[in-house]
């Protein structure tokens, strides 16, 4: 009984996590990794395991998440017809290639750094939520093919991949600078989240192998006791998230997301700091 109580606040923030995860997939679009990655930096020192090997464990296990909350964000909003299928199958190989490339250029930073990069991420994105002046613009009538292609997917992936995020924010900026409504970028963003996550989490997990001072649980930089919890809650959550992304308008939640997005970016660059 008393192992249970110790786990006990452990999972129920595990659970939380997963909730707020999953709601902000379906409603932005994006993989979750923007609430789970700060929230593991609380949870898995509760795991053990040290500072040092902190923010890869966190990114890395954000990443196993995202897979399966874009999944189900995906496949429900496919369900509304608001999925460009043809775009995923073009982007897919160079966001895979971008994605390795992430996880590689982790793989060569310590947790400090890491930590401040995504600050440094989280701070442009609460930009964007907050003054979202490209909203607007219109940079042309179809998205690029041949170089601006590859380039645009393969920057998405490794930055995503190093962010530990789905790279909804980024690709649904790119869909509606080129003419895409906001439902079907929100809708088709979900799917590049899984793109990216599926090999990004394969990749933390063989990078950390072997890894010492790991929290409880881990395969690599991947905890699978965080990831199970989160995912379990943001598997029934994300599907909320969509049914308010195709009823209510996104201005205000976009605001008190970007708002939190301050705060987490200041946070995140300051442990990286002082660590």
């Amino acid at each position: 009984m008393e192992f249970i109580w110790d786990w006990a606040p452990i999972i129920a923030l595990m659970l939380g996590a997963g909730l707020l995860a999953g709601l902000a997939a379906g409603l932005f679009g994006i993989g979750g990794g923007f609430v789970v990655v700060p929230a593991l930096f609380v949870m898995l020192p509760l795991l053990g395991g040290s500072k040092e090997e902190l923010a890869h464990v966190a990114i890395g296990t954000s990443l196993a998440t995202i897979v399966v909350t874009s999944l189900r964000s995906v496949q429900a909003h496919a369900r509304r017809g608001a999925v460009d299928v043809e775009l995923l199958k073009s982007w897919a190989p160079f966001i895979v290639v971008g994605s390795i490339s992430g996880v590689a250029l982790a793989s060569l930073v310590t947790s400090s750094v890491l930590a401040i990069i995504f600050g440094a991420g989280v701070l442009i994105m609460a930009v964007h939520f907050l003054y979202p002046v490209l909203k607007s613009v219109k940079l042309g009538d179809d998205i690029p093919n041949g170089g601006g292609r590859v380039a645009i997917a393969t920057g998405l992936g490794a930055s995503s991949s190093l962010l530990g995020i789905g790279g909804g924010t980024v690709a649904i900026i790119v869909m509606t600078l080129y003419g895409r409504s906001i439902h079907r970028a929100i809708g088709t963003a979900s799917g590049i989240g899984v793109i990216i996550a599926l090999p990004s989490a394969i990749g933390y997990a063989i990078i950390g192998l072997g890894a010492s001072g790991l929290p409880v649980g881990s395969v690599g930089y991947v905890n699978l006791i965080a990831a199970v919890s989160i995912v379990t809650m943001s598997a029934i959550s994300a599907p909320w998230g969509v049914a308010a992304a195709h009823l209510l308008s996104p201005r205000l939640m976009q605001r008190i997301f970007g708002i939190y997005l301050l705060f987490i970016g200041a946070l995140m660059i300051r442990n990286g700091l002082v660590a």
